[in-house]
């Protein structure tokens, strides 16, 4: 009796370690290598490919996007002005890995009726990115594999981007480009560990 009390003593702080560190934020010390990323928390990779495989963009578009955006930081928000020592109200309310906005992401959750997503959580940020690059493929018309005009469309809004608000934003087209650059590496290092991290995620069912 003693020994399958203790035993169940150990078996319940097995799980609630396990439990705790599911729940901790991971942030990745190599964010410029993918698979340094994956490797350091391969359900980051198992969450990239459901997304991937559930909306039809790259993995690798995904997560230049999610660079771009926030540098993997579960927290990130947009710089805020200071009034002397007074902080003053951000000018977005984006926020979390995918900077989404408030309106945006409840446009997301309405659309895809996931309603405990969060903006701070990675599974759902880079479900958010797939959904949004799907939605643009579909009304825009821009491929998913098309990492320039995805973000451009990503940053200034669907209509933003019809309405060619982007053109004449310099500085914007140069972010777009290092976006699209580094989906093109990010491409190549995962070609390189992809079979590698499919058979590790995959291993956990068996």
């Amino acid at each position: 009796m003693v020994y399958s009390q203790r035993a169940r003593s150990c078996a319940c702080c097995v799980l609630a370690l396990i439990l705790c560190a599911g729940c901790s934020n991971y942030r990745p010390a190599d964010i410029d290598n993918v698979c340094a990323i994956f490797h350091g928390e391969t359900s980051w990779y198992e969450d990239a490919r459901d997304a991937s495989k559930r909306w039809g963009t790259p993995i690798w578009v995904m997560m230049a996007i999610l660079h771009q955006e926030s540098s993997f930081k579960d927290d990130a928000r947009p710089e805020r002005d200071w009034f002397l020592f007074i902080p003053l109200p951000r000018n977005s309310s984006a926020y979390g890995y995918a900077q989404a906005q408030d309106a945006t992401w409840d446009e997301y959750i309405k659309a895809t009726d996931n309603g405990g997503d969060d903006r701070d959580d990675f599974t759902d940020a880079v479900n958010f990115v797939g959904w949004y690059t799907h939605g643009t493929q579909r009304k825009l018309g821009i491929s998913k594999w098309d990492a320039y005009h995805q973000y451009l469309a990503y940053h200034e809004g669907r209509g933003g981007y019809k309405k060619g608000s982007w053109k004449n934003k310099s500085w914007l087209k140069k972010v777009a480009s290092r976006v699209k650059v580094k989906a093109a590496t990010y491409n190549k290092q995962l070609k390189s560990c992809q079979a590698e991290l499919d058979d590790e995620v995959d291993s956990w069912f068996f």
